[in-house]
C-alpha cells in the first residue's frame, strides 16, 4: 500500500467509527440541524423535539465524544452549540444527493410503467 492509499485509509477508517457512528440515528440528526439554528439547553431540546431527556442526554454525549457538539456549562444548565456549521453544509448535500437518486428511481418505474 502506498503511502497516499495508507493516509486515506485510516481517515477513512477515522471518519466511519466517529462520523458515521454519530450520524446513523435520526435523532442525532435532528439535534443537530437544532443546534444549527440556535444554541439550546438539554431542557430545550427535549421539549423541541419531544425526546426524553435521558434519551437527548445519551445522543448529546455521543456527539460530544465525537466532537460534532460542544457544551458549555451556565449554572446548573449546560448550553450546547455545534462545533462546525459545515455539518449541516454536509449534511444537506448527501440529502440533495439522496433525494436526486429518489427522483431517479421514480424516473425509471414511471418510464417502466409506460412501457407496459
Amino acid at each position: 500500500m502506498t503511502n497516499q492509499t495508507s493516509s486515506l485509509s485510516e481517515e477513512l477508517s477515522h471518519l466511519h467509527a466517529d462520523f458515521c457512528y454519530a450520524l446513523a440515528d435520526q435523532r442525532r440528526l435532528l439535534l443537530i440541524y437544532a443546534l444549527a439554528e440556535k444554541s439550546r439547553t438539554g431542557k430545550e431540546l427535549t421539549e423541541e423535539l419531544g425526546v426524553s431527556q435521558p434519551s437527548i442526554s445519551r445522543h448529546l454525549k455521543i456527539l460530544r465524544e465525537r466532537g460534532l457538539v460542544q457544551g458549555k456549562r451556565d449554572g446548573a444548565s449546560m448550553i450546547y452549540r455545534l462545533a462546525d456549521h459545515r455539518l449541516i453544509e454536509a449534511l444537506d448535500i448527501l440529502r440533495q444527493v439522496m433525494r436526486d437518486q429518489m427522483q431517479h428511481r421514480a424516473d425509471i418505474t414511471r418510464s417502466a410503467d409506460v412501457g407496459e
